[in-house]
């Protein structure tokens, strides 16, 4: 039995059908996303288990094939990142039921934006929504309705405000606490010097440099190209019915899971005072009814924290799915084969080369995958995890380079991206019930898709000039390139 554990995973046909699983879970994530145009995280994960089911009948083994997909799906990383997206699916939903975003919509409604000034409130409100919220597809949903019919008629150009709130939703899920990017990049990354995985409060404070930084140049391009003229003041009246000063009181749970985030280093700690504090604020100030949080309607329970576990699981599903598919790579040798040619290749030579494979192979799986982050990073994850371990990359550094890149060009090619073929369907509904608004060429919006682009240039600038690159010290601590370097030098005297 002990042998027959210990024996590489093999498959007929040779081992080229270990990527199989792989392979068709790719093309399912196009056909769903691309041809089909479903945008469901259910979709990805039925997709998911069919590809394994179909891979099994290569395995020369059938029993050892689902023991290699057991043993993928019970990891302590995997758990431990379902465990996570259930409990800040609750906070999410709560956020929601909160009204942030129409509490967004009477700032700039008050605020009496126009223009650019428009584009730019729309692109930081989103912003603002998609962090609190840590749904980038969500947001979209929710954002367009609300900032583009009227955006337009406040002379807003249409095609810049649509890759402004693009970016919005975007920036949210690269830096929230509970977005499953956030968690599955800092999940991906262990450290070398002591046990443990990097922790989702340090990642986020590390990484809100870049994002802040292509955040600023973003927002001077949407100031001076989102101008479309004179506007109309019926714009003001669907701004009328979506708005609630209310709506921001519930930022303050959101600081507070922040907060807590960043001092206690732990996700459960910090998404456990939010619900708490986010419940208790909106009870008291009306904002949410017992009712809001859990109740029985129709013989059925409703109430953001059902709906934050209903939410959720499909992306648990994909989850586990695509960790039986790395379960599988593993244990038939083929990750480590890919890893081991990455590590032997001359651009893995130096540590700027290295940072370009995690961020180039990160973008790559994530187009391969439509522009599914968060399995994209899952995916990826233990490559990233050898690749900056064997240059000793701080787990932070890591998972910023995952993230961030994974923010960038994937999400912006109008040919595979899921995001742009939403806004392209969030824009097409409302062509049927504003006549006003004209349809928007996916080519032209990837160009308006300002922070994503100036995300990259930020991140490709870290890269190469080693902005924000940290090294792993004796104990875990981050370490300066230079320290680290004197520290080589030391040693080696």
């Amino acid at each position: 039995m002990e042998e027959n554990k210990s024996k590489k995973l093999e498959f007929r046909g040779g081992s080229f059908f270990a990527l199989l699983p792989l392979i068709l879970f790719v093309a399912v994530c196009i056909l769903l996303f691309v041809v089909f145009k479903v945008f469901e995280m259910e979709g990805l994960c039925m997709g998911g288990i069919l590809v394994l089911i179909i891979g099994s009948l290569f395995a020369k083994d059938w029993s050892h094939y689902w023991r290699a997909v057991v043993k993928g799906m019970t990891s302590e990383m995997m758990n431990t990142l379902a465990l996570i997206l259930l409990v800040v699916g609750i906070f999410g939903k709560m956020m929601s039921r909160g009204g942030v975003a129409q509490g967004f919509v009477w700032l700039g409604d008050s605020m009496g934006l126009h223009g650019g000034l428009f584009v730019v409130f729309a692109f930081i409100a989103t912003s603002m929504i998609s962090m609190s919220t840590g749904t980038s597809i969500g947001t979209l949903f929710s954002g367009f309705p609300i900032l583009y019919p009227s955006g337009i008629l406040l002379g807003a150009h249409p095609l810049y405000l649509a890759g402004a709130i693009l970016s919005g939703a975007i920036f949210g899920d690269n830096v929230a606490p509970i977005s499953d990017t956030t968690i599955a990049s800092a999940a991906s990354q262990g450290y070398k010097n002591k046990p443990g995985v990097a922790d989702i409060g340090g990642v986020v404070a590390s990484r809100m440099k870049y994002a802040l930084v292509a955040m600023g140049m973003s927002c001077v391009l949407f100031y001076f190209f989102g101008n479309a003229g004179t506007g109309n003041q019926s714009g003001r009246a669907i701004l009328e019915n979506y708005k609630d000063p209310k709506g921001l009181i519930m930022l303050l749970p959101v600081v507070i899971l922040l907060a807590v985030a960043i001092i206690k280093r732990d996700i459960f700690v910090a998404a456990t005072w939010g619900i708490i504090s986010g419940t208790v604020i909106g009870i008291v100030t009306g904002i949410l009814t017992p009712a809001d949080v859990i109740s029985v309607e129709e013989g059925a329970l409703a109430g953001f924290a059902i709906d934050g576990i209903r939410n959720m699981l499909g992306t648990v599903g994909y989850l586990y799915a695509v960790a039986g598919i790395i379960g599988i790579l593993n244990e038939s040798g083929m990750m480590q084969r890919m890893i081991d040619a990455l590590m032997k290749s001359k651009i893995n030579r130096t540590v700027v080369g290295s940072e370009l494979i995690i961020g180039f192979g990160t973008i790559l799986t994530s187009i391969c995958l439509g522009s599914a982050n968060g399995p994209a990073i899952i995916m990826f994850g233990p490559i990233g995890d050898e690749i900056g371990r064997e240059k000793n990359l701080h787990p932070y550094r890591r998972a910023n380079l995952m993230d961030g890149f994974a923010s960038t060009l994937a999400v912006v090619i109008p040919f595979t991206s899921a995001f742009i073929f939403i806004v392209i369907s969030c824009v097409s509904g409302l062509m049927e019930e504003y006549d006003f608004i004209q349809s928007v060429n996916p080519l032209a919006l990837a160009g308006a898709t300002f922070h994503c682009l100036m995300l990259f240039l930020v991140f490709m600038f870290a890269v190469f000039t080693g902005w924000g690159r940290t090294y792993e010290g004796p104990k875990g601590e981050r370490v300066k390139a230079k320290d680290y370097q004197a520290r080589k030098l030391e040693k080696k005297v």
